[in-house]
């Protein structure tokens, strides 16, 4: 289950009247990051970062991300219930693999660890049990929130609360999430009529009740941050709902949320509006707030910034084969033209982001998961179509490889042998 549609619709422009008059070099070395941010999340020193990508937003890209200059990095959604399901469960939560979406080492970071779920409890401890790695073992997060371990997932009893606080001893700040993001936007499908995801924008009281107890479990030291849209659909009714959650989350100590400019009616599907998030901006002057949806290229992150007044982008769709839009980025931040990747830089990139596969996920999945990168990555190549399809043809690392030779100038040799 992924928190993106096949049928997305294809890059296009936001809807924001006069944005394309803006200039996004000039407003590029304008762009500064609101102090407030790193001093929550060292590291932070960009008004932008990789947002989580359902299927691709691994260790590997994440890293790749960070090397071209990409300041922060979100995971895709993990499941509250499958983390705490334990086993293979918790290796491989229906929203992603579990060890995708874990610090990868020292590069890594800072890292937000993104969750998704249905019930309070549930959310709070699958929190807790991300903040800590799962150092208390699988059961005792089990115990505390069902009666009892084998018998998952029997509820336990509400006449006696639990204690879901985070023991701060367990928690490694150089081998944990920098922050935990609660997704309240992703337009998947309810579970047994509960609300997950964007679902949530229906029922801000339930909502609410999920973010205070996730808030309440998770260290000060962390922060705890929120994914949304801009409302269920497009009614005053979703629109006063989205500002009742939205309230709500600061008034809970959430440090900041990111607002897609869809409502999770259309899904994927149409344009997003700047011009809420523009809005939005005017009337919470005081809180901090991300902004997302139609990011593409390098000039629409500080289009978003100048005409929305936003305080970071979320680069989503638009890094997938393009890491160096971060690097673009820095680059237009200092003043200086951005630079296309060369095809000595591309495959340089490719081969970086190749071995980082490999030594994730091995050599077979690696040369699978690549297939899909190489397609996005084609897109820069000056044979792009020729290039795309034999990317979609390989199978096998010297399949792989064998692209590579053919198509990019070799540089030096870091694929690892067959």
């Amino acid at each position: 289950m992924a928190c993106h549609g096949n049928n997305a619709t294809p890059p296009s422009p936001a809807i924001a009247p006069g944005a394309e008059r803006i200039d996004p070099a000039e407003a590029a070395l304008g762009a500064r990051i609101d102090p407030r941010i790193p001093a929550l999340m060292p590291g932070f020193d960009a008004p932008f970062f990789q947002a989580g990508l359902a299927g691709y937003s691994d260790a590997a890209m994440r890293i790749i991300a960070r090397r071209l200059g990409c300041p922060c990095c979100v995971t895709e959604a993990l499941l509250d219930r499958t983390l705490l399901a334990g086993g293979r469960g918790f290796a491989k939560a229906d929203l992603g693999d579990l060890h995708d979406n874990i610090p990868g080492g020292a590069e890594d970071h800072p890292l937000v660890g993104q969750i998704m779920g249905s019930d309070p409890e549930e959310m709070a401890v699958g929190a807790v049990k991300m903040a800590e790695q799962g150092r208390r073992g699988e059961r005792a997060y089990r115990d505390m929130v069902y009666t009892r371990p084998g018998e998952f997932p029997r509820r336990c009893d509400r006449e006696e609360p639990k204690d879901h606080a985070a023991d701060e001893s367990l928690i490694n700040p150089d081998a944990t999430f920098q922050a935990i993001d609660v997704n309240l936007a992703c337009p998947v499908k309810k579970i047994s009529a509960k609300a997950r995801g964007g679902h949530w924008l229906a029922d801000p009281d339930g909502a609410l009740e999920i973010l205070k107890a996730v808030r309440q479990a998770v260290p000060e030291s962390i922060p705890v941050t929120v994914k949304l849209r801009r409302g269920s659909d497009d009614s005053p009714e979703a629109e006063r709902n989205f500002m009742r959650l939205f309230d709500g989350a600061y008034e809970l100590g959430c440090a900041w949320t990111t607002v897609h400019g869809r409502t999770v009616e259309q899904k994927y599907v149409g344009p997003s509006r700047w011009t809420f998030l523009r809005e939005l901006v005017q009337r919470r002057p005081d809180c901090i707030i991300f902004g997302s949806g139609d990011v593409w290229d390098v000039h629409d992150i500080f289009r978003m910034i100048a005409y929305t007044g936003v305080h970071a982008v979320s680069v989503a769709r638009g890094c997938i084969g393009n890491p160096w839009i971060f690097r673009q980025a820095r680059q237009m931040m200092a003043g200086e033209t951005p630079t296309p990747p060369t095809i000595a830089e591309q495959r340089d990139v490719l081969e970086q982001h190749f071995m980082l596969s490999v030594a994730l996920n091995g050599e077979r999945k690696a040369g699978l998961m690549m297939r899909k990168f190489g397609v996005r990555f084609a897109a820069h190549h000056p044979q792009g179509e020729e290039v795309r399809r034999e990317f979609i043809a390989v199978k096998t690392v010297e399949d792989w490889r064998t692209v590579l030779n053919t198509h990019y100038e070799h540089t030096r040799e870091l694929m690892p042998s067959a």
